[in-house]
């Protein structure tokens, strides 16, 4: 909601701008689990405007998992400008759109050197002021059309809509009145009237509402107020908020790595359904992957695990588990899903819990009261206090290799390391990551390393099969293109969860970077 009174004075029209955001259920989220996890209330409406955590935050660029603000160029604009104010965040919200995007070096000079600020006229100060003397907003517009040229309110409203439909003969009928009125409303002469209609004209191209632009820029300070105060519990609220998109939740991941924030795999005494903090003092807070976003692993079995570690704590070792969970849907397939992902570590490796499935799952049914011969009506009498204990035999270890093929399986990530750092030395020897590909010219030639994630064969014209690769370093995911005959030398190299190396070429199509493959290697 914005009020023309609070900036203006006297008017006192209002205009609501209603968000149907994701973001407002990330803010929302991130309050009530700062009430839980940390016992303080926030009223997010009445935060501090003027907060430097959050304009040093900004002015750092990192503005990652915010709303509005995040992205390469918004992100290097914010940089520059150093916000110091929740204004600069309105108006640059404002800006940040084709058109008007052209002034904002402008704005950031302005705002770093305010001898630079100037106006047509002393009369547009008051206007204008808090922008640097740039018009950023049709509000502004429709200041100047009633307190320079004298329109009525209703004048104002038709003037306001001839903008917005950019109509050609409306336009040129407005510049007369508009001309018109600041010679008898402000006594300029007629030139000065002109030059200003030709300064303003431009605007009508792009000229966007202020209710919008704070509305966006509120919530966008609200985000980044939420990140530079609460940073772990912020970004499990955005984590959870992303779940089901692999690829951002990968984002932020990152993100979490880069402010020092640890994200582990799941675990059946820490996690709960969904991305959740976790405090060990003295450590920082670490974030959990919630049992949820396990594959194959459902809401149900979540509640059973989280609801019996509420009421009888932490499960004490894994034939505690296997005695206290009594799920019907805790079956081969969860079971097995809980142990790949990491989510039983503590309770044992990996590789020898699997080879020991059958045992923890005769060992579960038991105690379920489900003996295997349910048509024994002695076998449904068994008295669980009489069953033998757990008892694990020996297995093979797993190696890291399959851990975080698993990981990747069913998380849709690696969490516990990455396969590429077992080749560290010849990534280093290799100058170029996949995130610099963006700024090298077209048809640069040049080397990449990483790792296959998804294989696309597709027809040519000619009937000859080629491939769509994605390839991921540790630092970006690229789309690699491999025609025929250079598919035919390697195909043995195209295969998922390959780690390779591929010369080849930059290729930039409609504002995309791929790379074109000519020779590919193993690492």
């Amino acid at each position: 909601m914005y009020s023309i009174t609070d900036e203006y004075g006297g008017v006192g029209l209002l205009k609501f701008d209603f968000l149907g955001l994701r973001n407002l259920s990330i803010i929302a989220d991130t309050v009530e689990r700062i009430n839980k996890i940390e016992g303080i209330k926030i009223d997010i409406e009445n935060i501090p405007l003027d907060d430097q955590k959050t304009f040093d935050l900004l002015s750092r660029g990192e503005t990652e998992g915010t709303f509005q603000l995040n992205g390469n160029a918004m992100t290097k604009f914010l940089m520059e400008l150093k916000p110091s104010a929740i204004h600069d965040i309105h108006a640059m919200v404002a800006l940040y759109r084709p058109g008007p995007m052209q002034f904002i070096p402008l704005f950031i000079e302005r705002k770093h050197n305010p001898s630079l600020v100037t106006y047509p006229d002393p009369a547009l100060k008051p206007i204008l002021e808090r922008t640097y003397g740039i018009l950023v907003y049709q509000d502004d517009l429709l200041m100047i059309a009633h307190d320079i040229a004298g329109y009525s309110w209703g004048e104002v409203d038709k003037f306001r809509k001839a903008v917005g439909k950019k109509i050609p003969a409306e336009m040129a009928a407005q510049k007369e009145k508009f001309v018109r009125g600041c010679i008898e409303h402000s006594g300029w002469r007629e030139p000065k009237a002109r030059a200003l209609w030709d300064w303003i004209e431009p605007f009508a191209a792009y000229g966007f509402n202020k209710a919008h632009s704070v509305s966006y820029g509120h919530v966008a300070y609200q985000t980044a107020w939420l990140k530079a105060n609460f940073p772990a519990i912020y970004m499990s609220a955005v984590l959870t908020a992303e779940s089901g998109d692999v690829e951002k939740i990968g984002v932020m991941i990152k993100e979490c790595s880069r402010m020092g924030i640890e994200v582990l795999p799941p675990s059946i005494n820490e996690s709960f359904s969904q991305f959740t903090v976790v405090n060990n003092p003295p450590s920082p807070y670490k974030i959990r992957f919630g049992l949820t976003t396990i594959k194959n692993f459902g809401q149900g079995i979540s509640s059973s695990i989280t609801t019996e570690r509420k009421h009888g704590g932490k499960f004490k070792d894994l034939a505690d588990f296997l005695d206290r969970v009594k799920d019907k849907n805790l079956n081969k397939k969860s079971l097995e899903s809980l142990i790949k992902c990491g989510a039983l570590d503590e309770f044992g490796e990996r590789g020898e819990l699997l080879s020991n499935i059958d045992n923890l799952l005769g060992y579960h049914r038991e105690r379920m009261g489900a003996p295997q011969n349910q048509d024994s009506l002695f076998g449904l009498m068994t008295d669980t206090s009489t069953l033998p204990a757990l008892r694990l035999s020996p297995g093979s270890l797993a190696s890291q290799r399959e851990k975080l093929l698993w990981e990747k399986e069913l998380l849709g990530l690696y969490i516990s390391g990455h396969p590429l750092e077992a080749y560290q030395d010849k990534l280093l020897s290799i100058k170029v990551n996949i995130e610099k590909l963006s700024d090298l010219r077209e048809g640069t030639e040049t080397v990449i390393a990483g790792i296959v994630e998804e294989v696309r064969d597709v027809l040519t014209k000619g009937n000859k099969r080629m491939v769509f690769m994605r390839l991921a370093d540790l630092t970006s995911v690229i789309e690699v293109a491999i025609f025929p005959r250079i598919l035919d030398e390697f195909r043995s190299f195209v295969q998922p969860e390959t780690c390779i190396a591929i010369k080849g070429k930059v290729s930039k199509r409609k504002g995309e970077t791929s790379f074109i493959a000519e020779k590919i290697k193993a690492l």
